[in-house]
């Protein structure tokens, strides 16, 4: 009887040991790095005759013309993770075009991630803005000007997402933060996977200036390019409990992750201090007087 006992104790353990190993690798392989192909980890969402890819996948470029703008995302939605992406934006005039490079859950109560660059006229510097949607709400703009000339050369937008913070960055430099503050009643992107997507439209109703300035379509065609692109992130498979756990793939919800780094505090200051135009945490007119919660709360 004892020997049973024993014998049977040790399937058990066997068979807990095994679903460990399985469960593991389940994680591990849950985590992706990229091919840097366009054409394997994207497809066109719309209008592919204003899509160009270079013959090795390496590059894209999108058009914006009369007629249409264009749109690609990625073929895996993902939760969780890091992803960067090199961009050169239109040169000269762009006032009224929208360049979007974002995470999307595309559902109605959508959360999503958003790098938008809002074309401008000649001479005047770029405004990249940056929103938030969580359990479908927004209202969470921040809006700074870039400190170069993005349409010269190739430039490094960067989303880290994890457990515990959101972090926008430009040439690793952080721009914004968004904490979860969930357990403070703080909505936070923690359940939905999104999907990569970018796209280039006319959004001269409000884009540079409030509307004011259109587009000015005899300069068309409005052309961005992307360029090195890196994927490292957990790819949906149904179950949350994968991308959620601290392993060794999932390096983006270490604790080393969890907020930002002396150096990258003192880069963040700096952005907000000399760059920053607009910040909807001081916008008491647009809220009247009742901002939401997470502008009390601190941000790294």
């Amino acid at each position: 009887m004892r020997g049973n006992m024993k014998l049977r104790g040790d399937k058990i353990r066997l068979i807990t040991l095994l679903g460990m190993i399985i469960n593991l690798v389940r994680i591990s392989s849950a985590s992706v790095v990229s091919s840097g192909d366009f054409n394997k980890d994207f497809f066109v969402m719309w209008s592919p005759s204003h899509v160009n890819t270079s013959s090795d996948g390496r590059t894209r470029s999108l058009i914006l013309d009369k007629d249409t703008g264009a749109g690609f995302a990625s073929n895996e939605m993902f939760l969780f993770g890091q992803i960067d992406m090199q961009i050169k934006l239109i040169p000269g005039y762009s006032a009224g075009t929208v360049l979007a490079f974002y995470l999307s859950s595309d559902q109605p109560n959508r959360d999503e991630i958003d790098f938008e660059f809002l074309g401008n006229v000649t001479g005047q510097p770029y405004i990249l803005q940056t929103n938030v949607y969580s359990d479908g709400f927004d209202n969470r703009e921040e809006r700074i000007y870039l400190w170069f000339d993005p349409t010269e050369d190739f430039h490094n937008y960067s989303i880290l997402w994890n457990l515990h913070q959101i972090v926008f960055s430009v040439d690793s430099i952080p721009i914004r933060t968004f904490r979860n503050h969930a357990d403070k009643g703080v909505a936070f992107p923690r359940w939905q996977p999104m999907s990569i997507k970018a796209t280039l439209w006319n959004g001269d109703s409000w884009a540079t200036r409030g509307g004011k300035d259109k587009v000015d379509w005899s300069k068309s065609p409005f052309i961005v390019s992307f360029a090195n692109y890196t994927i490292d992130s957990c790819i949906w498979r149904g179950n949350p409990r994968f991308c959620r756990s601290n392993s060794p793939g999932n390096w983006w919800n270490w604790e080393d992750f969890s907020s930002l780094t002396p150096i990258q505090k003192r880069w963040f200051k700096w952005v907000r201090r000399y760059h920053m135009i607009y910040d909807y945490c001081q916008d008491n007119e647009r809220f009247q007087g009742n901002l939401p919660k997470e502008c009390s709360l601190p941000k790294y």
